[in-house]
């Protein structure tokens, strides 16, 4: 299996900035695609972006387009979320995810998280 680690989240003001980052290890080989989901208090966890493991494709839910930005680096099994202009609804816990296999899977291995707060 694939073990995630998640860092990087913390306390911004609105409008901030943070990067977040999920380092990947294990069966990295059998990676087809990342992801970063979210949730909020009281509110089910949602998805915000995903990024191909090979390639170029990527996704964005619409409440995050132009001001969020996925990233992976092969090398070093790492994938990122660069988080501009943040909101005070974007405080949530945020998870990366990733898919195994191929086309057909489903996000199956999980991180443990990490809290962002954005303070208005």
């Amino acid at each position: 299996q694939v073990q995630l680690v998640e860092s990087g989240g913390g306390l911004v003001q609105a409008g901030g900035s943070l990067r977040l980052s999920c380092a990947a290890s294990g069966r990295t080989f059998s990676i087809y695609a990342m992801g970063w989901f979210r949730q909020a208090p009281g509110k089910e966890r949602e998805f915000v972006a995903g990024i191909l493991w090979r390639g170029d494709s990527t996704s964005y839910e619409d409440y995050v387009k132009g001001r969020f930005t996925i990233s992976r680096d092969n090398t070093n099994n790492t994938v990122y979320l660069q988080m501009n202009s943040l909101k005070p609804e974007d405080t949530a816990v945020y998870y990366c995810a990733a898919r195994l296999g191929d086309w057909r899977s489903k996000f199956e291995s999980w991180g443990q998280g990490t809290l962002v707060t954005v303070s208005s």
